[in-house]
């Protein structure tokens, strides 16, 4: 089983908002005149959230995680959800990180990662990533952030990716940080069908060297060269937390920024304005296998009072998912809860992704600092075993490009 990388503090709390430097290209501020994910709910299943830092007072509705899953939802084990929910919708107060997206709301799920320890009671209660997924479909979450990964597909996981789908959730994940390694492929939830996966890029807008490439990455965002929680004794912030996670949470606030100035949209319309919308030099039917449709700008959307989603039960990834849970869903009703399964079964331990920087083949980008590779391949041998016993996940179609 994989490991994480330590980290040792040193960002100082009162300056890591200046090194957010994603947030003026981005033009946070002027996005913020129109919205600021106001009445929307990001379920964050990571290794939990700690609700009391001084940017996430008020943000993290302990309340409304599912009996079920809710096992040390806000003790976070790593520091790693708290980085992610900051990201998401922090406030900013304190000195502390500044969320893209800091009037959503944070709905916290801890789940087993490779480096959770406590024995085999705290394993055994600690939910299973497919648990929380499942049961997050059954709320009213409208986003699922998955800042993890494995490198095995699960046959549970993916029946809860499809069924959160059916649901008319946008679930996004990390590709990974694989990007370095040799022959290294985009990890789970993000290769599933109906998941967005989500690379980094660099300050340039460059994809990050350690990002991982492939069939399934749908979009970019920024993931390096910015501070994050190193652990879970909260007491001062690390620089340079590079890494996919971190992409994946801006691209979960950017959608609740836009879903929060258009209420009404389908999980269909949500994405097709962020594909519409992304920054690219390539045609938009050929997505990159390293940016995927490009670079988030959820601004342009924002910009534009009349900006046309299109259809609301067309699934614009219809191509790359093949079926149609995503344009169904578009007609359902409020979902109502069901009977979530919480079976154990063999799968694999996820890894968490980190944030960090690497650069498409013939990039000039540099390397960037990057020490915090949570994104690992967690429970390899335990994927192997879910694969080989018939469990194999359908892959989403391939990509030329």
């Amino acid at each position: 089983m994989a490991t994480t990388v330590g980290f040792a503090p040193s960002a100082v709390a009162d300056d890591v908002q200046s090194k957010q430097w994603y947030l003026g290209p981005m033009q946070a501020e002027q996005m913020w005149k129109v919205s600021t994910g106001k009445g929307v709910k990001v379920a964050v299943i990571d290794s939990g959230v700690n609700a009391n830092t001084s940017s996430l007072k008020g943000q993290v509705l302990t309340g409304e995680v599912p009996d079920s899953v809710a096992y040390r939802a806000t003790k976070d084990y790593d520091g790693h959800g708290t980085t992610i929910a900051e990201l998401i919708a922090g406030t900013g107060a304190g000195g502390g990180l500044k969320g893209l997206a800091p009037g959503a709301k944070i709905v916290p799920y801890r789940v087993k990662f490779e480096d959770l320890k406590g024995g085999a009671g705290e394993l055994n209660k600690t939910p299973e990533p497919a648990d929380a997924i499942r049961a997050a479909a059954d709320t009213d979450v409208k986003i699922i952030n998955m800042s993890f990964g494995a490198q095995g597909p699960s046959s549970r996981e993916e029946e809860a990716v499809q069924y959160a789908a059916s649901k008319g959730k946008l679930l996004i994940a990390a590709v990974g940080n694989d990007g370095r390694k040799a022959g290294a492929s985009i990890g789970y939830p993000a290769a599933y069908p109906y998941v967005i996966g989500v690379a980094a890029s660099d300050e340039s807008g460059t994809v990050s060297k350690f990002s991982s490439s492939g069939n399934y990455v749908d979009f970019a965002a920024p993931g390096q060269d910015f501070p994050g929680w190193c652990d879970a004794s909260f007491r001062s912030y690390c620089d340079d937390m590079n890494g996919t996670s971190s992409a994946t949470a801006i691209t979960s606030a950017s959608a609740a920024l836009i879903w929060s100035a258009h209420p009404d949209w389908t999980v269909n319309q949500v994405t097709r304005a962020l594909v519409d919308t992304a920054g690219r030099k390539w045609a938009k039917n050929d997505p990159s296998r390293y940016l995927g449709y490009g670079t988030i700008r959820p601004r342009l959307v924002l910009a534009n009072p009349h900006f046309n989603p299109g259809p609301a039960d067309v699934d614009p990834l219809a191509k790359w998912n093949g079926g149609d849970l995503l344009a169904k869903s578009a007609t359902s009703a409020t979902p109502s809860p069901s009977p979530s399964s919480s079976a154990s079964t063999p799968s694999q331990a996820p890894e968490k992704g980190s944030t960090g920087g690497t650069s498409a083949a013939g990039s000039s980008a540099e390397s960037s600092n990057d020490n915090s590779t949570l994104w690992v391949v967690l429970g390899a041998v335990a994927a192997v075993l879910v694969v080989g016993g018939g469990g194999v996940a359908v892959a989403r179609a391939r990509r030329a490009r």
